[in-house]
């Protein structure tokens, strides 16, 4: 019997979005007494130099410049954490109801601690983050997971943050920000609009599948079978990666913020004179509860909502899922495994006929397993939320895959997922809704 059921989960966040006071509104970047535009280095950056920078980024390639546009350069790496525990025989994990200044709807179900090195080494002058001892004293238990990850390497120069998921079987003191829930249960409350963040996503996203305590809890026979497999195109996915880190010719380059040539600032928002995927706004936050009040920063604002999506299918008794190999400005190696679909709400690409099949499908609402809007990273983006689908396909559906594209199974996926930096963000965070 889980601790707690879904309706007190729910009546939960009910409560805390009802109690906590939030103002946020955009103001702009001369308002702020933290925040400035150094001409000297041509960032956007803090006072003391702490937490990220907002840069120029170029794309060059063959000598002509294909993109251009503000990064975020966030070079430290943070925790994102979750604390497990068994009881009666069940794994629960501790949860935490955390308000990001980007959040669309406040309360968003987060891991047991997020925190920035800037967070939990209190440069902010705030208070040390609940349960970061246990993460700094991680092997004195159980490790579960522990990896170095990707994320949005559009909006993010190289960033990445430490998944890490730890076993205790010891008493812990539930504040009132953080409930046990179930894996069963936060599957659940993922098929709420914006309920569960992205950050709880990537973490259970790594959760090792393929061993016999997750094995035994997939119902379906498919799933089972696809996370017990064996490992299917890894050296047809790393050579076609490979030759990518090897051959292409692409550099990114940093330039000042404001010498970027179609980005200017305009009614105190950084726009493109261009259509564009994102701006750059500039808030006054204030949040109760957490471990500074009130402060100002700069946000990324999406342009509409994108969509992912992960086409799946039934082959020789075990689901496959389509991937495909993609390029971001910001990745960290260049090139990562993402989901079969990934299209930004401004879409310049040319569309392939997976996209086409994924639409067609996706409008008549045939085969679709999951829909639902799920934001991004709240602590850098403002009010994004993103639509995530999952469709199945039949087997003979697709006769033939562009280059880039793989089926793979799950069992490859979940081992690809034990190494840094070899799916992004939006392929985690589809394989983290999968239900099993």
């Amino acid at each position: 019997m889980p601790l707690n059921t879904m309706e007190q989960l729910l009546e939960w966040v009910r409560g805390l979005n009802e109690s906590v006071h939030v103002s946020i509104h955009k103001n702009r970047l001369e308002d702020s007494d933290f925040w400035f535009y150094d001409k000297e280095a041509g960032v956007i950056r803090s006072r003391n130099n702490s937490f990220f920078t907002v840069s120029g980024l170029r794309m060059v390639k063959d000598g002509r410049t294909v993109l251009e546009q503000p990064i975020i350069i966030q070079d430290e790496i943070g925790y994102l954490g979750i604390i497990c525990r068994d009881f009666d025989g069940e794994t629960h994990y501790l949860m935490q109801a955390k308000i990001e200044p980007g959040n669309i709807n406040k309360i968003q179900i987060s891991p047991t601690i997020q925190a920035t090195k800037s967070n939990f080494t209190q440069k902010h002058g705030g208070k040390k983050p609940a349960y970061l001892d246990y993460f700094i004293n991680a092997s004195k238990y159980e490790i579960i997971v522990d990896q170095i990850q990707s994320e949005q390497s559009s909006r993010f120069l190289k960033k990445r943050n430490r998944n890490i998921v730890i076993r205790v079987d010891e008493e812990i003191e539930v504040l009132p920000s953080h409930r046990w829930m179930t894996l069963n249960q936060i599957k659940e409350l993922m098929r709420y609009d914006n309920l569960v963040n992205m950050d709880t996503r990537t973490v259970l996203s790594c959760l090792p599948v393929f061993k016999s305590e997750y094995l035994s809890r997939m119902d379906k026979p498919e799933m089972r079978n696809s996370a017990m497999a064996e490992i299917k195109n890894l050296p047809d996915i790393y050579q076609y990666i490979n030759n990518y880190k090897m051959f292409d010719s692409g550099r990114a380059e940093l330039v000042p913020l404001m010498e970027l040539d179609n980005w200017h600032m305009k009614n105190n928002e950084l726009v493109c004179d261009k259509p564009y995927s994102f701006k750059v706004v500039f808030c006054d936050i204030e949040i109760e509860g957490r471990e500074v009040r009130h402060w100002t920063q700069p946000l990324f604002e999406a342009t509409g909502i994108a969509t992912f999506g992960l086409i799946m299918r039934i082959k020789n008794g075990m689901y496959e899922f389509l991937v495909c190999a993609r390029h971001e400005v910001g990745c960290f190696d260049g090139i990562e495994l993402g989901p079969t679909v990934q299209r930004e709400y401004i879409h310049s690409g040319v569309d392939t006929e997976i996209d086409r099949l994924f639409f067609d499908k996706l409008n008549k609402k045939d085969g679709v397993i999951f829909d639902t809007l799920l934001s991004e990273e709240g602590g850098r983006f403002y009010h994004e939320q993103n639509r995530n689908v999952v469709l199945e396909i039949a087997e003979d559906e697709i006769q033939s895959l562009p280059e880039g594209y793989f089926w793979t199974n799950l069992r490859t996926l979940s081992e690809l997922v034990q190494v840094n930096n070899c799916l992004n963000i939006q392929l985690r965070n589809l394989l983290s809704v999968l239900e099993w």
